[in-house]
């Protein structure tokens, strides 16, 4: 497994830009909320951590995964934000609604990106089990919303540079 003995809430403030003056959107499912708001507050923590204004942080709940997309779409185009997080998390079941999920959840994420001159970074954890999830959201491999809030402020950092 890619998070065994990682810990996803480890990051070096000297290697990603101060984000005083970086405007972020985070869209929240509300779907498995135990899970998405212990991401959410790894995010909003980070960036706070590294510079950002509360009040530059904008939350938008939608509610479920698949809805994301929609949320993300309109904050892009609604917004003047330097990058948008979406959190969400799906839990594999009996049905093959988890794969359509993710997969349509995945494209539609990946369109965005394309769509817009603004990242939008994917924090949708698809694990097989809630405690896999819960691992993850602040659990023992630590948090994948702080990756999502490290992996934002770099990649506002490669479009500042290129």
């Amino acid at each position: 497994m890619a998070t065994e003995n990682k810990n996803l809430s480890n990051y070096d403030k000297n290697t990603i830009p101060n984000a005083k003056n970086f405007r972020f959107g985070i869209v929240v499912s509300e779907w498995n909320d135990n899970v998405t708001e212990g991401l959410y507050q790894g995010a909003f923590e980070t960036l706070t951590d590294c510079g950002a204004l509360p009040e530059n942080i904008v939350r938008w709940n939608v509610p479920g995964s698949f809805e994301l997309i929609y949320g993300a779409n309109q904050m892009h185009k609604k917004m003047q934000l330097d990058a948008v997080i979406v959190i969400g998390c799906v839990i594999k079941g009996e049905t093959m609604h988890f794969e359509f999920v993710c997969e349509g959840v995945t494209q539609g994420i990946k369109d965005l990106n394309l769509k817009y001159d603004v990242p939008t970074i994917f924090c949708v954890l698809t694990d097989n089990t809630m405690q896999q999830s819960i691992d993850r959201s602040g659990g023992k491999h630590g948090n994948k919303g702080v990756e999502a809030a490290v992996a934002a402020l770099k990649m506002i950092g490669l479009k500042a540079e290129i």
